[in-house]
């Protein structure tokens, strides 16, 4: 049963989006209490149901982690019928998600400046690869190229390396984020001009958004920056290190943290070396410090020397694989591990919030991703007041 004591309880979302930072944002808003309904093709649905291996039952693994809390409704918007239900959904709901290529959804009529007449209400928000207009606008994009484009690819890996893509879709999932903030910003707004707005973000701006402090030094200094893998351009030691039974990171770059790690290696006459006294001298000469630290490190087993180093509170940790972060016992205690349950196909792990709240528990009510077209009929008779009759019919003729 849905939580009727969340902030966004009330607040209607038709989804038209699909693959990743579109479901991803609706997800958040539902996590909130939004009622999402999720437009999918019939006989198809959102291509993440079909991307893999691997699968459980029947979908792609990436599509049970960007869809919990959403009614699935099956429509086919190439019948002119299917366009006429997607409207009449737009001008019941108080927020539309779409992030098809621009120009799209005023093919099927959906665009905002036309629902807007007839639902001043209506936020509505567009999600794309590289922009709603400008030179690019129509390119397609996948993460892979947008990491690459927006320079991402090119300052991560290793000193000298080739460039390498980040370990998961992180520019679709920081786009949907992003767009989650935004539709809250403009339904906080609506609450004081009465009207709703349009939102538009992309993979491209959410990248180089996110560029942070390598953009500053590039646009204040001219420099471009460089590849340092797990390190720090500008503290030292800070990095992954291999240990005699895995791999550690340390980050005791200030000089109070990088004395006391001395201290845990036995190794107080670096502390005083000329070369690394300094924090600047431990930068200025970092190949010279790291060939001394990888050889002290790599006699230690990892779990022993982090303990030693929690003691000396210096910043360390274990590099977890999936197993070690789901074990974790702080990942646990913030419950970061969720379990759904659905008729279907039983019980699936969802990642828990992000973000705790004092009023309310933001895991109440959460339900499993859905079967492609579950609510189909609930959801035309709730929303548009269908009876089973024009159902059945919409059924026999393919638009749903």
């Amino acid at each position: 049963m849905k939580s009727t004591n969340k902030p966004l309880t009330g607040i209607r979302v038709a989804d038209f989006t699909r693959i990743l930072a579109g479901p991803y944002c609706a997800q958040l808003l539902g996590d909130l209490g939004a009622e999402i309904v999720k437009v999918e093709i019939p006989q198809e649905g959102d291509p993440l149901r079909t991307q893999g291996p691997p699968f459980h039952e029947g979908n792609g693994l990436t599509y049970y982690a960007a869809n919990r809390n959403k009614r699935s409704i099956a429509l086919d918007m190439r019948t002119d019928r299917g366009k006429a239900i997607a409207r009449e959904l737009c001008l019941k709901a108080d927020v539309v998600l779409e992030n098809f290529r621009p120009g799209v959804m005023q093919r099927l009529g959906l665009d905002y400046d036309s629902l807007a007449l007839d639902n001043p209400r209506l936020v509505y928000a567009s999600m794309s690869g590289f922009g709603a207009d400008g030179p690019d606008s129509m390119k397609g994009a996948f993460d892979l190229t947008i990491q690459a484009v927006g320079g991402y690819m090119n300052i991560t890996g290793d000193r000298g390396g080739a460039p390498i893509k980040m370990g998961t879709s992180a520019f679709d999932i920081i786009t949907g984020t992003n767009c989650y903030a935004a539709v809250l910003a403009a339904l906080l707004q609506r609450t004081v001009s009465g009207r709703g707005q349009r939102i538009e973000t992309s993979l491209l701006e959410s990248e180089v958004a996110f560029l942070a402090n390598a953009a500053l030094e590039y646009l204040i200094l001219g420099r471009e920056p460089e590849k340092w893998g797990s390190e720090h351009a500008q503290q030292v030691p800070y990095k992954a290190f291999r240990s005699q039974d895995g791999w550690i990171v340390i980050g005791a770059g200030f000089s109070n943290l990088f004395a006391e790690l001395c201290k845990v290696l036995k190794r107080q006459d670096l502390i005083s070396d000329p070369r690394f006294i300094e924090l600047q001298d431990r930068v200025n000469n970092r190949d010279e410090l790291y060939a001394i630290l990888d050889a002290e490190i790599v006699r230690h087993r990892t779990e022993e020397l982090v303990a030693k180093l929690d003691a000396a509170k210096v910043p360390c940790s274990v590099v977890n694989n999936m197993k070690g972060v789901f074990s974790h016992p702080q990942v646990r205690h913030r419950q970061m591990e969720q379990r759904l349950h659905h008729e279907q196909y039983g019980e699936i792990p969802t990642l828990g919030p992000a973000v705790k709240f004092s009023a309310f528990d933001i895991t109440d009510g959460w339900s499993a991703p859905p079967v492609l077209g579950e609510h189909t009929h609930e959801v035309l008779h709730e929303w548009l007041g269908y009876d089973p009759e024009q159902v059945a019919e919409l059924r026999d003729s393919g638009v749903i």
